[in-house]
């Protein structure tokens, strides 16, 4: 499945024109649409509706359906791409795929037990698909026999025992549901395709009437309180009017919280970024990254491409630092059961929360207000040499009176933060029961902590700093080397944006004309520098403008010719009026027709 109706934002390097013209034109109608909000709220009403789910930051995605029987085959071939789209990827007709129903009877399914997994793992929500794209509900619906209880052999209702469970169990539940596309019921929607069996034409607001909004009304009110309201995949078919219909039935549960994913220009109450970790968040908005354990969403009895504890562990980490929630998805087998490597995980992140979720719950972003860029050591513009600071290595988040450095390299002796403001009073690692203090030192907006010889993690130790006030970052200046050329690094921008993000050694996924990119700079010697950009760009010229300080410059950027072509240009001179300290910006100079550039570096040489 690919959730995203404002849509993972594409990677230039791999996306086809296609896909990327409609992830533009979807962010379009979701972020930029003005229709009302369900229900007006004061800011301090919001907050105490959302107190519960910010605090949370980690849930369990569950994504279970009639497409784990066929689990990724069809016809004994495999068929490519994501376990719950082999419907609409094989073109599978709308009898032959409910036939797979006869066979679908999860009898080692056990609600208790997926529910204690979820607590132990440390997760305080879990959000399942009552009903995915091919139509078929995972409840007892009396809006449509193609269901669990009435088309298969199990007879069971498993959201309704979910729901026991997680009330016995104090989780939080949420459920998702598929409002716009459903390839088994006359008239549901098909994204960016069009229908391949005449089964599935007829009218969508017949659907809409009698299918998704009888169904949306039978989820908030069977099953107790539901936390959470996950929509997927809209289109064009999503209009105001139709999407009103499904805000509307949002109100039998006045405390929900739903996601951005409706349509029809609702911005619901959380960002909801798709495999992918954005590079600073959403700033001012709530988020949530949903990603898989290995490839897929819905079973794959083929996809053994797991990601490592290390991977996922870092990930929540990242997430919390910059102020979101991590939505961690499993998907079980047609018989109930969650794969043995998701348990295995799932197992060992949790013993790391039993001991260092302290640094997770309830914590807000870091204070230093950006990721923190790859340092050389003895690198001009970076301060004293650095024990540690590269963009891998830690990460922060805090509390009233605390920062917590999450570090995923050990230190040797110590641990240094460059260009920060911070009074600290004492200073522990949090595996420390006893709290030993730790010596540390703080001179010329340098702070050094002196730390023991061995970590007492191998994914992530965690530093605790008990502070006054709040830190906060000074703007880590670059620097002209010795023959007057800066470079800047991809690596150490700052990143403002919805859809542009770093990459590896590269940025990407810049498709919002509103986005940006900027490195604080020291420039020593007022004159016109001239620029080169390296940058890859597919087959459509891009337009961006670079300002500095009382300088700007338009620049047209040819294409390379593919997405992972990478070339080095010039892109003529910027005259820089007077030297000094101040922030070099990149923005684009038009509005994008598939996306700005993938950049690795911008330039300076002195003219």
């Amino acid at each position: 499945m690919r959730h995203q109706t404002i849509p993972t934002y594409p990677t230039m390097r791999s996306r086809p024109i296609h896909r990327i013209l409609l992830a533009v034109l979807f962010a379009s109608l979701s972020l930029h649409a003005t229709a009302a909000e369900p229900a007006q709220e004061t800011p301090e009403q919001r907050d105490v509706r959302m107190a519960w789910w910010r605090d949370a930051k980690f849930g369990m995605f569950i994504h279970w359906g009639l497409y784990a029987v066929p689990a990724g085959v069809y016809q004994e071939k495999p068929v490519a791409g994501i376990g719950e789209w082999i419907m609409k990827n094989a073109k599978i007709p709308v009898e032959t795929y409910a036939k797979y129903a006869d066979g679908f009877n999860p009898s080692r399914f056990d609600a208790r037990q997926w529910v204690k997994m979820a607590k132990d793992a440390g997760m305080k929500y879990i959000v399942i698909t009552s009903k995915h794209h091919d139509g078929f509900a995972m409840f007892h619906s009396k809006a449509s026999s193609y269901n669990i209880y009435d088309a298969t052999p199990f007879k069971r209702d498993p959201l309704k025992e979910l729901a026991e469970a997680c009330k016995e169990q104090d989780m939080k539940l949420g459920f998702y549901y598929s409002q716009c596309q459903d390839w088994h019921h006359p008239g549901g929607g098909v994204m960016g395709d069009k229908h391949w069996d005449p089964a599935q034409e007829g009218s969508f607001d017949e659907y809409l009437d009698k299918i998704a909004v009888p169904q949306v009304k039978e989820i908030l009110t069977n099953y107790g309180p539901v936390s959470v309201l996950w929509w997927d995949t809209p289109n064009s078919l999503m209009t105001p009017e139709r999407s009103a219909k499904l805000a509307e039935v949002l109100k039998l549960q006045p405390q929900i919280i739903y996601n951005n994913r409706l349509g029809g220009g609702y911005k619901g109450d959380t960002e909801t970024p798709e495999q992918h970790i954005p590079a600073t968040g959403f700033p001012g908005r709530d988020w949530e990254s949903c990603m898989t354990m290995n490839d897929t969403w819905g079973y794959k009895s083929a996809d053994d491409k797991w990601k490592s504890t290390e991977t996922l562990l870092r990930n929540l980490i990242d997430i919390a630092s910059k102020g979101g929630n991590y939505l961690l998805n499993v998907g079980p087998t047609a018989e109930g059961v969650v794969p043995e490597p998701s348990i295995e995980r799932l197992a060992e992140v949790g013993r790391w929360m039993k001991v260092n979720g302290e640094a997770v719950y309830g914590t807000k972003a870091t204070s230093f207000g950006r990721e923190f860029g790859k340092a050389v050591k003895g690198r001009s513009g970076y301060g004293s040499e650095v024990s540690v600071s590269s963009s891998n290595s830690w990460r922060c988040t805090t509390k009233p009176g605390k920062l917590y450095i999450h570090l995923f390299e050990w230190p040797a002796g110590k641990f240094t933060i460059n260009q920060v403001e911070v009074k600290v009073k004492n200073a522990w690692l949090l595996a420390d029961l006893d709290k030993k203090p730790l010596g540390f030192t703080y001179q010329d907006n340098v702070l050094s902590v002196s730390l023991p010889a061995e970590a007492p993690d191998k994914i992530a130790s965690v530093l605790v700093l008990d502070i006054d006030g709040t830190a906060g970052q000074l703007p880590d200046y670059q620097v002209q080397s010795a023959d007057g050329t800066l470079k800047l690094d991809a690596s150490h921008a700052e990143i403002s944006g919805n859809t542009v993000k770093l990459e590896d050694d590269h940025i990407g996924f810049w498709t919002d004309p509103e986005d940006s990119v900027q490195w604080p700079v020291e420039i020593r010697k007022a004159g016109t520098y001239r620029l080169s950009f390296e940058y890859s760009l597919a087959d459509e010229a891009s337009e961006v403008v670079v300002s500095a300080a009382d300088g700007s410059l338009k620049v047209k950027l040819a294409p390379t010719g593919d997405w992972k072509k990478f070339e080095t240009k010039e892109a003529g001179g910027i005259r820089i009026g007077e030297a000094g300290k101040f922030f070099l910006k990149v923005s684009p100079g038009a509005k994008p027709k598939t996306g700005v550039m993938n950049l690795r570096s911008v330039t300076l040489f002195p003219q």
